[in-house]
């Protein structure tokens, strides 16, 4: 039998570990949102041609719950790209858009990008708790103890 203390501080740490990658996720969509690109059935343009930059392709944060049996074990969260990872934008005036004016643009979602940073401040701030919590349950288990 696994100690529940152990236990509770595992699970607090793999949702911190989680909210922090949901945080990475979210910084990394949110600073690439404007990077672009050439639609991919456009040709090349002279000025672009094989030096064009392909558009950012956005990530999806997914957290999982990661209970076997009896035995709560935390979560973690998976990465995985945005499907579709590019809209059309008119940008005529990029040196790759194609003959109607249209380019890649990454397929982000700046208002729920936003809302996955608050997600993960207050899942971190939680979890963070919940170990403040279990540190001072076992101090005073200690104390009785001694």
């Amino acid at each position: 039998m696994s100690d529940p203390m152990s236990s509770i501080l595992s699970i607090a740490t793999s949702g911190m570990t989680a909210a922090s990658t949901r945080l990475d996720v979210a910084a990394s969509n949110i600073a690439n949102s404007l990077t672009d690109g050439p639609l991919p059935t456009a040709t090349p343009t002279t000025t672009g041609g094989a030096n064009t930059p392909n558009p950012y392709t956005p990530l999806a944060f997914n957290q999982v719950d990661m209970t076997s049996g009896a035995q709560p074990s935390g979560t973690f969260g998976t990465v995985s790209p945005v499907s579709p990872s590019f809209v059309p934008a008119y940008d005529p005036t990029s040196s790759f858009a194609n003959q109607s004016g249209f380019v890649a643009e990454p397929n982000v979602d700046l208002v729920n990008e936003t809302m996955q940073l608050a997600i993960s401040k207050y899942a971190f701030t939680a979890n963070a708790k919940v170990a403040q919590t279990e540190a001072q349950m076992t101090k005073s288990l200690l104390d009785v103890l001694s």
